[in-house]
């Protein structure tokens, strides 16, 4: 088997398994079996594989057909300008969470040294993306799951960027002071996750996913914490955006605001608690 025929078997068992980028997908499980970039998988087309490639290229062909999610069967996820370990203890970092992370260091900008904490760790993407892009940020990072920070603390090694983290529920309150609390909550309801393509049903952990009420949690924890002046930034579920809003408000929460994800739906609610300390 050949470079090319081998792309090309994975494309149409993928395709058939319902995948929605068969040949993408195809192509990146060839570049990691090979060990070589996509560029490189055309330079030799038709370069002979061994049987030890092909056995293991078709290994990881039959684990996407199974609608495992590219980026476990990869191992690796880029996020901003990371590239972080993902699997099956963390959720798959998304582009609309990099839109999260723009808001953040926006609101950061002209604080030399900001105490960030970040709610929900997972992989570590939001913490590790904020750290890594505002040199000086103090970021702290919890999560009620062990083995998601376990991911995390692998990442921030591999990355060489300081975060703390640590083991610790919402809802038995926050410690500290902070002047950004950051979260992407589980915010998607128990209907409407039997209803989702199967990567995210059937493979992403449900405690990091399914949940009614942690935004609002969250939110009031959060209040607790901030400086005055100090953000939330939330990502929200979409078309909840605009019950968000009027619940920080309710909250006491000033300048609260949307913005839209990648797609253009409002996907970041963010606001200001108290005064603001700024000129």
């Amino acid at each position: 088997m050949t470079v090319a025929e081998a792309v090309r078997e994975g494309e149409q068992l993928l395709e058939g398994a319902g995948v929605d980028t068969p040949r993408l997908d195809s192509e990146l499980l060839a570049g990691k079996a090979l060990g070589l970039t996509r560029t490189e998988l055309y330079l030799d087309p038709g370069r002979e594989l061994s049987d030890g490639e092909a056995a293991d290229l078709r290994a990881l062909f039959e684990r996407r057909s199974r609608r495992e999610p590219l980026a476990y069967v990869l191992g690796q996820w880029g996020f901003r300008r990371l590239t972080l370990t993902v699997d099956r203890r963390v959720l798959v970092p998304r582009p609309e969470t990099e839109v999260v992370v723009e808001r953040c260091l926006e609101l950061l900008r002209g604080l030399d040294a900001p105490a960030v904490l970040d709610v929900g760790a997972g992989s570590g993407a939001i913490a590790l993306a904020i750290a890594d892009e505002h040199p000086g940020a103090r970021v702290t990072a919890i999560d009620v799951s062990e083995e998601a920070l376990e991911v995390a603390r692998e990442n921030a090694r591999t990355t060489g960027l300081e975060v703390t983290f640590e083991l610790r529920n919402v809802r038995d309150g926050l410690a500290g002071s902070y002047d950004l609390v950051v979260s992407n909550p589980p915010y998607v309801t128990a209907e409407e996750i039997e209803g989702l393509e199967p990567e995210v049903r059937d493979w992403e952990p449900r405690t990091a996913t399914v949940g009614d009420d942690h935004t609002e949690v969250i939110a009031a924890a959060a209040a607790e914490v901030l400086t005055p002046g100090g953000w939330l930034v939330l990502e929200v579920g979409d078309g909840r955006a605009g019950a968000v809003r009027r619940h920080l408000q309710e909250l006491g929460y000033r300048e609260v605001r949307t913005d839209p994800d990648l797609t253009g739906r409002d996907r970041v609610v963010e606001g200001q608690w108290g005064r603001s300390t700024k000129p």
